[in-house]
């Protein structure tokens, strides 16, 4: 079956990046990468949320009942992106903290700083290669500042909330406030009680990045909100905006987006439907 391809990919993607530095604050300029990863430019700042951008999940599962056979074309190599500020790691499965993009951006990004769960922390710097000093540690509910964006820990729920031996949550979402702008990128969760409370009490959303693959135990890995979820927590918390991810990377764990469509075009949720590689620019309120 042939891969489906990005909207943009290699040259045409990095041009495209190139071309929207993200210097104006009015405007937030943002590439979804495939399955979590996005790409957003802002207030001068360049992060990467969740990036996979190898093959080693195929790799890796390539013998197994859990074959993970690509959909989409790889976008663009990691080593190609240059001038990150801050990359992101929800949590510890590997098309969220991958050494094989993170190695690559840490090489040809000397300056990047990383954000992770704090109970994830070890094994995000053995993966990326880096000191432990380099990352910083969040948990639920707590805080902390990196180059101007503040980033907020918000729980999830993949498929529970799970802690550590010390009691710290190893899967979470993050709300990012950099500038006006306020976004809530959800990582791997369900919806569960408290949640759209923990986000209403973050500030108004301007966009939410939620997953909408949904949870099926067939699949024999951890699920997540499905369409109709996605965007009723969506409408729930106010985002001005909402973007579907986590589908169309890997044919045994994918969705439609068209129940995340209807259901937003239903409640009346302002949404849209960005392709791999493909820019989309947002405007603050006048």
């Amino acid at each position: 079956m042939p891969l489906l391809e990005p909207f943009h990919s290699e040259a045409a993607f990095l041009a495209d990046v190139a071309a929207h530095p993200g210097d104006c604050a009015e405007q937030l300029h943002i590439w979804w990468l495939a399955q979590s990863g996005f790409l957003i430019r802002v207030c001068g700042k360049t992060l990467l949320l969740d990036p996979y951008l190898s093959d080693s999940l195929t790799k890796k599962y390539a013998a197994t009942d859990k074959p993970h056979t690509r959909m989409m074309r790889q976008l663009v190599a990691p080593e190609k992106l240059t001038g990150i500020d801050i990359v992101t790691s929800s949590h510890n499965h590997t098309d969220h903290l991958d050494h094989e993009t993170l190695r690559p951006l840490f090489a040809n990004n000397p300056d990047l700083v990383f954000i992770a769960p704090e109970a994830n922390r070890a094994e995000a710097a053995k993966r990326a290669g880096i000191d432990l000093e380099r990352i910083t540690g969040l948990d639920d509910g707590t805080s902390a500042e990196l180059k101007g964006v503040r980033f907020t820990g918000i729980a999830a729920a993949h498929n529970s909330i799970t802690l550590d031996a010390a009691g710290r949550n190893i899967f979470l979402g993050y709300v990012l406030e950099i500038g006006p702008w306020r976004i809530y990128h959800s990582g791997d969760t369900l919806d569960y009680d408290g949640l759209a409370d923990r986000l209403k009490k973050c500030g108004p959303i301007d966009l939410a990045l939620l997953p909408i693959n949904g949870d099926k135990p067939e699949r024999h890995v951890a699920g997540n909100m499905d369409g109709i979820q996605a965007a009723h927590l969506a409408h729930e918390i106010g985002a001005r905006h909402v973007f579907p991810c986590h589908y169309d990377l890997f044919e045994f764990n994918t969705a439609t987006p068209d129940f995340f469509v209807a259901e937003c075009e239903r409640l009346g949720q302002p949404y849209d439907v960005p392709k791999v590689g493909e820019r989309k620019t947002l405007h603050t309120r006048r």
